[in-house]
């Protein structure tokens, strides 16, 4: 995937309905796919299509063959996505909590403040710490990365990195 220049990720709506069937029905439900799993794999109700140029054909060219054949065979299979979760011909993807790209699976940003919120009890002063950070979480904010958010954030990453403030009791 870290070699493809090019990124979709569609989420497939209804993806966790738990519907019981029969032993031998299941294998109707679980290949639906199969057959474009080589270039678009799948984890649970989401599907990942990497694309890169290739015999011949631009990055952009070959993307888009991909999409066809994976949307035509989701429409004959009555498997529908979720358009406000897609995304389409991006440079990056996230993927379980990283953010997949060219040459590179990177920690998503914005998932940084659930893993401090989860440690915070180790960082002496972590809601004052945190106050700039947690402003981008806002409905309406506006994701912008700016000096004080740096500084909240190196901040924090230090009293992660310190020492814990716990120590064992008398």
């Amino acid at each position: 995937m870290t070699k493809s220049t090019i990124y979709s990720a569609l989420d497939l709506r209804d993806g966790f309905y738990q519907i019981l069937m029969r032993e031998h029905s299941k294998r109707c439900v679980t290949h639906l796919l199969r057959s474009v799993r080589v270039f678009a794999p799948s984890y649970f109700d989401d599907v990942f299509v990497p694309s890169r140029a290739e015999n011949g054909k631009t990055d952009v060219e070959v993307h888009k063959e991909h999409l066809r054949k994976l949307l035509g065979l989701m429409r004959k299979n009555k498997h529908y996505a979720n358009l406000k979760k897609c995304i389409f011909e991006a440079s990056e993807i996230p993927i379980l909590g990283c953010l997949v790209g060219k040459n590179c699976v990177r920690p998503d940003p914005e998932k940084f403040l659930g893993l401090a919120t989860y440690l915070c009890k180790y960082v002496e002063n972590y809601a004052g710490k945190i106050r700039q950070l947690s402003q981008l979480l806002k409905k309406e904010a506006e994701w912008k990365w700016t000096a004080e958010c740096q500084q909240a954030f190196d901040a924090v990453k230090q009293g992660l990195t310190e020492a814990p403030i716990l120590a064992v009791a008398d």
